[in-house]
């Protein structure tokens, strides 16, 4: 896959929660999957387990999430707010796409049984992992010219997910990130100061 021209740390530092989205890219769908591949191919996991599930939603389908997300909301957000909830929804659906990001149970599961000792943390390890792989996608779209952010609508939208695109019952959905041409910038970050978060000892 060919490299980005941006280095590590500009994509790092660039990397933002971009809500103004809209219905285009400016590269190309294999160039997106391109992306998802080579982060799923490469990005650690505890015993290699490799636990982490994506699904890619392009076009129509990514519009029928955001529908069914929509659906789910309306009848579990009372209807005198429902419209500001509505114009979130609709925000997302103005998007290119979105990547869904799960964890297999069924793996974790049986390292679970392979490797007792560990057996609490194998759940909190896919976590890990699960994060790293959003990390590493989101500045990479990023890094191609996509206003990106993350979103949790699970555990709320969960059955109908599975049920829409048919996926295994051990998928977990972690969460889901809409993407598309950015048309509004992100505001500015504040930052604690880092020695109250980093501690040196030589």
């Amino acid at each position: 896959m060919q490299t980005s021209a941006k280095n590590l740390f500009t994509a790092l530092r660039e990397r933002r929660s971009i809500y103004g989205i809209s219905n285009a890219s400016p590269v190309s769908d294999q160039r997106i999957q391109d992306i998802i591949e080579e982060t799923v191919k490469h990005t650690p996991s505890a015993f290699n387990n490799q636990t982490t599930r994506i699904v890619l939603l392009l076009g129509e389908q990514h519009n029928r999430l955001w529908d069914i997300t929509t659906e789910v909301l309306q009848a579990t957000v009372p209807a005198e707010t429902f419209a500001s909830t509505r114009e979130k929804m609709n925000g997302f659906r103005n998007g290119y796409g979105t990547v869904l990001y799960f964890e297999d149970q069924y793996i974790i599961e049986s390292y679970q049984n392979k490797f007792p000792t560990y057996r609490e943390q194998f759940p909190i390890w896919s976590q890990h992992t699960n994060g790293m792989h959003q990390l590493v996608i989101w500045m990479a779209l990023e890094a191609e010219g996509l206003g990106v952010n993350l979103q949790h609508y699970n555990p709320l939208i969960d059955e109908r997910v599975r049920t829409a695109w048919d996926l295994p019952e051990s998928w977990k959905l972690i969460a889901q990130m809409p993407f598309g041409k950015p048309t509004a910038s992100a505001g500015e970050k504040q930052f604690s100061p880092l020695q109250e978060r980093i501690k040196v000892f030589k």
